[in-house]
């Protein structure tokens, strides 16, 4: 069967530092020939409801979910899980619903979701994967840090564009067997190819432009929207 080009980490007009809508991010997507992608807006599931309501089929419910230690994606959410738990406790949650767990940019240190060695040591056991490439960091070394941690510790890798704005859908994707839930994806990971290019630094002013945006016109931040 043909495989899948998937995009695992995107985020919405639901995020705090992003104005693409849910629209835009379909279009960008079939654009760019992109079948399946996880929506994972900051803390909330409800960019991806959003986007899923307009294309079921290439949409899947996700999150990028801050603990207290750092950042983890996950996949096939039903319900949100809130930022500021502990590591262990968001992941029980997070199995709770048979979720896909992936660990965000682990090594990325200018952002404030990267995360210590010990304690990523430490909650190894309980993922299915970590970000091995982030279309969005600034220095390559964090990549090629995470792809050989991910190879020493025999584990899966995701990678991701991170996009914010819709130039940036599709920098990082996976191609892979067909998959319907997490874990016919934890069984199909392991055959993925992936296709990287990082993202120009300056598109990280877009998420700048993006909070300022929403401060000066709060009806664009739809996370205190009802």
């Amino acid at each position: 069967m043909k495989n899948l080009i998937v995009e695992f980490h995107c985020h919405t007009i639901y995020s705090k530092d992003s104005l693409m809508t849910p629209e835009t991010l379909l279009k960008m997507c079939r654009k760019r020939g992109i079948d399946k992608i996880i929506v994972t807006d900051h803390n909330t599931i409800r960019g991806a409801l959003a986007a899923k309501a307009l294309d079921p089929e290439r949409v899947i419910v996700g999150e990028e979910i801050m603990t207290s230690k750092g950042e983890l994606l996950a996949a096939f959410l039903e319900e949100e899980i809130p930022a500021g738990l502990s590591p262990q406790e968001t992941i029980r949650l997070l199995r709770e619903q048979n979720a896909f767990i992936s660990v965000a940019h682990p090594f990325d240190a200018f952002r404030s979701g990267h995360w210590d060695t010990r304690e990523l040591l430490e909650i190894l056991p309980l993922v299915d994967a970590i970000e091995t490439f982030n279309a969005r960091c600034l220095w390559g070394g964090f990549n090629r840090r995470a792809r050989q941690f991910a190879e020493i510790h025999h584990l899966s890798g995701t990678v991701g564009s991170d996009a914010h704005a819709a130039f940036e859908v599709g920098r990082a994707t996976l191609s892979l067997p067909p998959f319907e839930d997490a874990e016919s994806l934890r069984r199909a990971i392991r055959n993925s190819i992936p296709r990287t290019r990082l993202s120009a630094p300056w598109a990280h002013l877009f998420s700048r432009y993006a909070v300022f945006r929403k401060r000066k016109n709060p009806s664009l931040d739809m996370e205190n929207q009802p």
